[in-house]
């Protein structure tokens, strides 16, 4: 088993399948030391990538320009790679259960082109099994080879962090796991040519499989919990961000707020793992309940802010209400799985039908994921609600006051800020209706 050196000496090539949040910073990182062909289904998106443009922001349009990957959709380009990564999404179809179909797809994709000798890990989040029970079969049918003698199979869980420019895939401690102890090797060097921090090698794929689950599973958790406080204080009369920042002074605080917990990780991950726990007779006693806590944020804000309005002696059926963002998360582009729109649909239930301005992510893509067209900037004003849903930077620094309509009492302009990034004080003092989470 020779692949790290067959890659370094440009004998055989790295292809990473799926060039999305996960798949393209990978890609760009790898393409700096071998010889790297990224793959994706989307045609419109390497259209995109070939011009210079990283539509997901996570590597940058500068980065993508000088960078040497080679971008295709075309399965012929797969042929001469030694060594395979599959980075597609791992979504939750509508009755919670996990939906594998792209990693299926993905797999027969790498059965159709993979040769003797290669090595191929997967970084899609799946529950443990998945990898071995699922993929491993595919691609041996397809391709006629055997795993663990023709070629070995890995797992290593992703971590990067979207939006995040601290915590990136070089300075993150990447797990790795393989069929064999030999594959796990192998592995390992390959992903230490771009983790500087270094791998942590586990035993066993489940077990890599079950540490990206947990992960995730522990800060949905978590933001639960302070979820379920946020909804206590409010019936107290108690200002939730306050308790936390108190209690953030002691050494052992987690520092978790309460928000929304969308995504493509945080609000997905806990269904993968209860679902195989359940298929072995296990019913989450934990998990689960905090799961429902958090998919039930938006309409909790929905309703709440529809109490605002009629405390501020407005009527429910004329208002005009306004939510900021639409991305899962401040700062990112993405709005796959986003909780914003559980409020904006909460909202239609009360016969509101707000508007959704939001910079950071693509208008096209809400209309098309969505069914809902967001107003353009030049559009935010006279509105009598405005709802902070998205802690975006550019939120922060926006002037609310002058998204209201002009010659009305401060007391009949209602603020709900979702993410606790206003600053509280000055707005109450200034007579407006504030509530935040």
């Amino acid at each position: 088993m020779n692949n790290y050196e067959s890659l370094l000496q440009k004998k055989s090539k790295l292809a990473v399948i799926g060039l999305g949040y996960v798949g393209m910073p990978i890609a760009v990182q790898f393409a700096k030391k071998i010889d790297v062909i990224g793959f994706d289904i989307n045609k419109a998106k390497i259209a995109e990538y070939k011009k210079g443009h990283d539509v997901t922001g996570e590597a940058g349009d500068e980065e993508l320009k000088k960078t040497k990957l080679f971008f295709t959709s075309e399965e012929s380009d797969l042929k001469n790679v030694g060594f395979y990564i599959v980075a597609v999404p791992t979504p939750v179809n509508l009755d919670k259960t996990p939906d594998l179909s792209p990693v299926v797809g993905a797999s027969e994709v790498v059965g159709r082109n993979i040769k003797k000798g290669a090595i191929v890990v997967f970084e899609s989040t799946v529950y443990p099994g998945v990898t071995e029970d699922v993929c491993v079969p595919i691609i041996e049918k397809i391709s006629g080879l055997k795993c663990g003698s023709d070629w070995w199979i890995g797992y290593s869980p992703e971590r990067i962090n979207p939006a995040d420019k601290v915590h990136r895939l070089w300075n993150i401690k990447k797990i790795v796991s393989g069929c064999t102890k030999e594959a796990c090797d192998e592995i390992a060097k390959v992903y230490e040519l771009v983790v500087e921090v270094g791998v942590h090698k586990v035993s066993t794929i489940k077990t890599a499989e079950a540490i990206k689950v947990v992960e995730n599973s522990q800060r949905d958790i978590n933001i639960a919990f302070m979820n379920e406080l946020a909804m206590v204080f409010d019936r107290m009369g108690i200002d939730t961000k306050e308790v936390v920042e108190g209690m953030n002074t002691k050494w052992n605080a987690l520092g978790f707020m309460p928000g929304l917990v969308g995504g493509h990780c945080i609000g997905v991950d806990p269904y993968y793992f209860t679902y195989e726990a359940e298929k072995l007779g296990y019913h989450s006693q934990i998990i689960l309940s905090g799961r429902k806590v958090n998919d039930d944020m938006g309409n909790f804000i929905a309703g709440r802010t529809v109490k605002q309005i009629i405390k501020a002696g407005l009527d429910s059926s004329k208002v005009k209400v306004l939510i900021l963002g639409a991305t899962f998360k401040e700062n990112c582009p993405d709005i796959r799985n986003s909780k914003v729109f559980d409020i904006y649909n909460g909202l239609k239930d009360f016969g509101i039908t707000p508007s959704i301005y939001d910079d950071n992510a693509i208008d096209k893509e809400i209309e098309y994921e969505y069914g809902v067209t967001p107003v353009k900037k030049e559009e935010l004003h006279d509105f009598d609600c405005v709802i902070v849903a998205v802690g975006h930077n550019s939120f922060k620094d926006l002037d609310i006051s002058k998204l209201f309509k002009k010659n009305v009492d401060n007391s009949q302009k209602v603020i709900i800020d979702v993410k606790s990034v206003l600053n509280k004080d000055k707005y109450m003092s200034e007579g407006y209706s504030f509530w935040r989470l």
